[in-house]
């Protein structure tokens, strides 16, 4: 299964009292270069999540949000300031005897009023269970972006597979035209020799000699068959699918390098135009192949 090496993906789940969401995004890149935001306070998950983005990707750069709603799970204890409630205690009863014409008396209610009567306390969060579910969520994240990406890998596959049978298509036409070009080499050379001679004899010995020193020169036989080869290689390898991106974006500059030696060789108008054509569809198998992971 061949997979692009942009998407999107996207998860989210109820864990502890916890809800998590994580999403991924990704461009391409030579290698795999993954970048994690999450809240400052869960740092300690991050090595969690980029070994999960590792263990489903192998190329792109991968852009990974977390987020974490912890209200749910959140435990306080709550407890009484004895040396601060007594203090506002104390200082009321002095108040009261102060002032003997107020009606107020020293209440609770008074009491609970003051500041830093009681002191609440957060529970700490147990930080290897939410960095487990952390794992967990980024896990199912990776696999609806895989999902995504494969979608893609199969529409990317089909154009690739198309474009190679139209290469092969292009090839087939060199290796057609080109013994032509040769004969055609011949006719011309024989009309000059005889244009210059008028009615001498012509050494078709010479002419045959010219015609194969000629054919030897523009002879693509050797790049066709290895242009052939390289186009068969590409197929297979796009067909199992995988991580190929580099292996294919190897056979590219092979099948150019072929390519550009068979436009050198040309002296024909009818082939430079094929071997333009050809190259032409190289580039953009080529701007394909930069998608593919």
């Amino acid at each position: 299964m061949l997979r692009s090496m942009t998407g999107y993906g996207r998860a989210e789940a109820s864990l502890h009292q916890r809800t998590i969401v994580v999403e991924l995004r990704s461009v391409n890149n030579r290698y795999l270069d993954c970048n994690v935001r999450l809240p400052r306070v869960y740092a300690c998950a991050e090595e969690a999540v980029v070994s999960a983005v590792k263990a489903g990707v192998s190329r792109g750069k991968v852009d990974v949000s977390v987020t974490v709603d912890s209200s749910g799970a959140d435990a306080v204890t709550v407890t009484l300031n004895r040396p601060v409630a007594l203090g506002y205690y104390r200082a009321l009863c002095e108040l009261r005897e102060l002032i003997p014409d107020c009606a107020d008396d020293v209440s609770l209610s008074h009491l609970s009023r003051f500041p830093d009567v009681f002191q609440v306390e957060k529970t700490p969060e147990n930080l290897e269970e939410l960095t487990e579910d952390i794992r967990t969520v980024t896990q199912m994240a990776v696999e609806d972006y895989n999902a995504m990406r494969a979608r893609e890998g199969e529409r990317l596959a089909e154009d690739l597979l198309g474009r190679l049978d139209t290469l092969e298509a292009y090839t087939g036409q060199v290796e057609a035209r080109s013994p032509e070009t040769v004969a055609a080499y011949r006719q011309r050379l024989t009309e000059r020799i005889r244009e210059v001679l008028e009615d001498k004899q012509i050494d078709e010995s010479r002419i045959l000699t010219e015609a194969a020193i000629f054919a030897d020169k523009v002879a693509v036989a050797e790049e066709t068959v290895r242009l052939r080869s390289h186009i068969g290689q590409f197929r297979d390898m796009v067909r199992q699918g995988g991580v190929i991106g580099r292996k294919l974006d190897f056979l590219i500059q092979e099948m150019n390098r072929e390519t550009n030696t068979t436009g050198s060789k040309c002296n024909d108008l009818a082939l430079s135009t094929i071997v333009v054509d050809m190259k032409a569809e190289l580039e953009k198998i080529r701007e394909q192949v930069q998608n593919v992971e």
